[in-house]
This record gives structure tokens, C-alpha cells and sequence, in this order.
């Protein structure tokens, strides 16, 4: 399959990164076709223009290309910390200049505003893996949980993926390496949602600790 990995995340050595890289990996020796973008690293500009708002706007080179990814894509996976209960700027961005409408959804014939769509993307699964530095329980009972609406309803489910795998890893400020390395191994496993075949012999020892990865970053790393 075709997997578009995304990583949004401005630290280089963040947990954030070991997890990407984890996911890579494992995908990799799944034998996917992986297509990964470290959106922080590759100076990926967040900022629509006026001119690509209209369907059929003219799009710079570098934008087409990731618009043509998505459209393949078989399976996503994406990575990033809760800030603010929304993913960081530059993966907002991503979204605004890369999810179009005519690649990854469009709106029914007599849509007359409702906003009814039909989804086009290609991938039928996807996952999204976040981090926190609160506590599961405080986040719900005081915020919610705007990252799952997000992600499931507002922007996949949108564009017609139908399932949509989510797991929060947290708290990272207060982690230690044990609990770092677990998440790690459980990232892998939680991917291989996208190789069906390898999920009924699952392969512990093709984690992190086999995947020739440095070992999980500090608990700054958010």
C-alpha cells in the first residue's frame, strides 16, 4: 500500500519525532510504499493564498505534489502534539492548502449550501497519533476532546475515510524512558492496522528496539 506519513512538529528530537520515525519503520518493513513528510523540517508554507481558494486556482509546484500524494494514498498517518486542542500551525496549514476540494472531496450536484459532501479520498483508514501534557481525565472533563472531532468527523470522515484510529500518548512532560519505549511499541502496533496480514502474527521485535532508531527523547521533548 501507499502510506502518506505527516509529522507536525517544530522540535527536532521531540517525542513527536521518535514516534514519526517509529511509524516509518514499521510501515516500511511491512513492505508499504512510504511517503513521508517532516512539515517543520521541509519548511512547508501554512499560509493559503487568496489565489488558491478557488478550485480550480493555479497551485505551486510543491503544493500539487502533496495534493497528488494525498490523492494516492491508500492509508494516512499523522503525527503531532495537542496544542490548544488543535494540531500546530503549520499542519493547520497543510490542511487548508493541501485537503481541496476535487482531491479530497467535493460538494454533491444542487448543494445549494448545506455543505453535503462526497468524499474522494482513495484511503480508507487512517491514523492519528497526538501527544499531551495533561492528564487524559482533566483534558475531557475540561476540554473535551476537540482533536477527535477534528480529525474523525471534520476532516476525514469529510473526505470519505472511513476509519479513523486515534491514540493521545501523555503525559510526556512527566514520562519516563519505560513509559517512552512502551508508547513507542504501541505506536507500531497501532499502524499495522494498515497491514491487516501482519496483524494476525504480530511481530513484537520489529518495534523501536529493532528498528535502529535513537532511543526515545527526554521528557522535554514534548
Amino acid at each position: 500500500m501507499k502510506i502518506l506519513v505527516l509529522l507536525g512538529h517544530p522540535q527536532s528530537g521531540s517525542f513527536n519525532h521518535s514516534l514519526a520515525e517509529t511509524v516509518v519503520a514499521t510501515l516500511e518493513k511491512d513492505g508499504h510504499e512510504v511517503v513521508f513528510h517532516d512539515l517543520q523540517a521541509e519548511g512547508f508554507d501554512p499560509v493559503l493564498t487568496a489565489a488558491e481558494i478557488p478550485t480550480d486556482g493555479p497551485l505551486e509546484p510543491g503544493i500539487a505534489r502533496h495534493c497528488e500524494e494525498l490523492a494516492a494514498a491508500e492509508g494516512i498517518v499523522v503525527v503531532h502534539p495537542n496544542w490548544w486542542g488543535q494540531p500546530p500551525a503549520i499542519l493547520k496549514g497543510w490542511i487548508d492548502r493541501v485537503v481541496r476540494p476535487e482531491v479530497a472531496y467535493r460538494f454533491l450536484e444542487g448543494d445549494s449550501g448545506e455543505g453535503v459532501p462526497e468524499g474522494l479520498l482513495r484511503a480508507k483508514t487512517a491514523v492519528v497519533l497526538n501527544t499531551s501534557n495533561t492528564e487524559a481525565s482533566r483534558e475531557l472533563a475540561a476540554f473535551g476532546d476537540p482533536l477527535e472531532g477534528l480529525w474523525a468527523r471534520c476532516i476525514f470522515g469529510f473526505c470519505g475515510v472511513e476509519d479513523v484510529r486515534r491514540r493521545n500518548f501523555g503525559v510526556i512532560v512527566t514520562s519516563t524512558d519505560a513509559e517512552r519505549a512502551a508508547w513507542l511499541d504501541e505506536a507500531a502496533e497501532i499502524v499495522r492496522v494498515l497491514s491487516p496480514a501482519s496483524r494476525t502474527t504480530p511481530r513484537h521485535d520489529e518495534g523501536r528496539h529493532k528498528a535502529g532508531l535513537r532511543p526515545p527523547p527526554k521528557a522535554e521533548g514534548f
